[in-house]
């Protein structure tokens, strides 16, 4: 049987005041969820605790809507949702709709509730949601954003450019690609892989530069050595799985960008730089998805990639600061009318 979390206890506003808000970070481990939970939650400006999901059976299997209101959902070790209980819960994906909505619960309604994506249950029960703008999901306390959230900043891709800096001698320009793999809409191939690859190399004979690629876990083994094979001897880094993540100084070095389309979050953090963005078709897709890339093509920020690189610019988005502030603003609001009641 499910155990039911521990009835209402103070939280960090009521111990400490209105200037200790605290926020959990509710996901279920997959990067992109991580990604814009956390990416939200530090654009709020309130400390946070990162509190990664394990799903037990057979909910992990079950959709949402068959979950009992419990967070003996959760495998308690990973996260340890017990009190006190915080001033907000930052969630993101599917498997964090019900634990979210149990902590409010066992709070007597006092944490607030912020969701990036449709939680498509027990939506009014959310004081937010933050959804992409192609799932044209619209109403009152929904911040529409055109692409993902994330943790691209300017401080943070300064401090990773200082942490390798072996890659800031690289040859200019430098062309940054960021693979992903295949999922519910897309297929990446070995042969569109090594297609992809192949267009890398002669990218690299034009222009005399240099390329940092990173691939995702969804690019697969087999995936990431035909890349390396097709690139050795070549002015590239690969990054191989080992070691420090160079992900974000991969971001911060780019002249221009190829991405494959298959990731809104891949695409969203380069946009983040204002550098060009090449997008590399693979076969599949969706309605989601193409409204997405219409909408960034229109915005200037993406064009299919078409055998060179081009350069342009256009307005970085600002969808994650904005979004963290309208959260930021909610929370403070609703507690100064408690803290002054």
């Amino acid at each position: 049987m499910p155990v039911v979390l521990t009835p209402a206890a103070p939280t960090s506003f009521e111990v400490g005041g209105p200037r200790s808000a605290l926020a959990w970070v509710l996901h279920d481990g997959k990067a992109g969820m991580r990604s814009q939970a956390l990416g939200l939650a530090e654009a709020t400006g309130f400390r946070l605790i990162e509190k990664p999901l394990d799903i037990r059976r057979p909910w992990n299997v079950l959709p949402p809507q068959l979950w009992p209101l419990s967070v003996g959902v959760v495998a308690h070790a990973k996260s340890q949702l017990v009190p006190p209980w915080p001033d907000l819960v930052i969630g993101c994906g599917r498997n964090t709709v019900v634990p979210a909505l149990a902590i409010r619960r066992a709070s007597g309604g006092r944490t607030m509730l912020a969701q990036v994506q449709d939680p498509h249950v027990r939506r009014s029960e959310f004081d937010l949601l933050i959804v992409p703008e192609h799932d044209r999901l619209r109403g009152p306390h929904i911040v529409v954003s055109r692409g993902a959230m994330h943790r691209v900043t300017p401080a943070r891709l300064a401090a990773e450019r200082k942490r390798f800096p072996e890659l800031t001698s690289m040859p200019r320009p430098i062309l940054t690609v960021l693979l992903g793999g295949s999922n519910k809409a897309y297929r990446l191939t070995l042969r569109r892989l090594g297609e992809i690859a192949d267009a890398i190399r002669n990218v690299l004979r034009q222009t005399g530069g240099s390329a940092l690629v990173t691939p995702s876990r969804r690019t697969g083994e087999t995936g990431l050595r035909l890349v390396q094979d097709r690139l050795a001897g070549l002015p590239a880094q690969i990054w191989d799985g080992r070691g420090d993540n160079p992900y974000f100084a991969f971001v911060a070095l780019a002249d221009a960008f190829l991405v494959t389309a298959d990731s809104v979050s891949m695409i969203s953090e380069a946009a983040a730089t204002g550098k060009p963005i090449h997008l590399l078709d693979l076969d599949g897709g969706n309605a989601k998805f193409a409204r997405f890339h219409q909408s960034m093509r229109q915005a200037g920020i993406t064009r299919p990639f078409a055998g060179q690189i081009e350069s342009w610019s256009y307005p970085i988005p600002d969808e994650t600061a904005r979004a963290g502030a309208a959260v930021r603003a909610l929370v403070l609001n609703n507690v100064a009318e408690r803290w002054y009641a």
